[in-house]
């Protein structure tokens, strides 16, 4: 219930937010997109402090990458989002659709409260971490939406299964998903946030979509080193 929520919190959020989107001038538009970069750097910067093991990380940014450009994730999102612009043109006019989905499905599935809240509703029935991350998301996705568009949206299918799927198989992953883990995981994850919040600000042009398999590479080191 708690994932479901959280999914209806993006959508309702999201839909706001592209409602304003079509009100804003385009220079409004991207000063806000500016200041928005900004607060992404935040975010990931304040999360990377939750990493204990810079060699976890680095490892992980490696296979990440390698897996990713073997597997053409940012190619394969590119050619999804550019059918979808072609149908949703004026939806997206001020952002790509597969920078708005890649930007808010990482701010909005990277960090504990996620995957500790999915846990404990998945094993103690206990929703309330994910009530209150509903009412979080709610307002980022408003603003993420009235900036970036309709990607945004799409986001809330990246909730629905990564944290329903946290939360459904929680008492098979759960003895995977240590203290430990989840911090490493979190830190590797605030590092593609720091990504989009460079491209967002076009100091760099990376391929975020790419590097996300490095979020999981944690959870297999984790069965080595205790």
């Amino acid at each position: 219930m708690g994932t479901f929520v959280n999914t209806g919190t993006v959508i309702l959020g999201s839909c706001m937010g592209l409602l304003l989107n079509r009100l804003i001038p385009e220079r409004v538009s991207r000063a806000v997109m500016a200041g928005l970069a900004l607060c992404v750097l935040f975010l990931g910067i304040s999360g990377t402090l939750s990493g204990k093991n810079p060699l976890i990380t680095i490892i992980s940014m490696v296979v990440g990458a390698v897996a990713g450009e073997l597997l053409d994730l940012d190619g394969r999102l590119g050619r999804f989002a550019e059918r979808l612009e072609k149908r949703f043109k004026k939806a997206s006019a001020k952002s790509s659709i597969a920078e708005g989905f890649v930007t808010a499905s990482l701010v909005f599935c990277v960090g504990s409260m996620t995957i500790v809240g999915a846990l404990n509703s998945g094993l103690l029935g206990d929703n309330s971490m994910l009530y209150a991350k509903s009412l979080l998301d709610l307002v980022s996705a408003f603003i993420f939406a009235s900036s970036l568009g309709f990607g945004v949206l799409l986001s809330a299918g990246f909730v629905l299964l990564f944290q329903g799927g946290i939360a459904l198989f929680a008492r098979l992953i759960s003895p995977l998903l240590t203290t430990a883990v989840i911090s490493e995981m979190t830190c590797v994850g605030s590092l593609l946030i720091i990504a989009i919040g460079l491209n967002m600000l076009e100091v760099t042009k990376l391929k975020v979509m790419n590097y996300l398999p490095a979020i999981f590479v944690p959870i297999i080191i984790g069965l080595f080193v205790k």
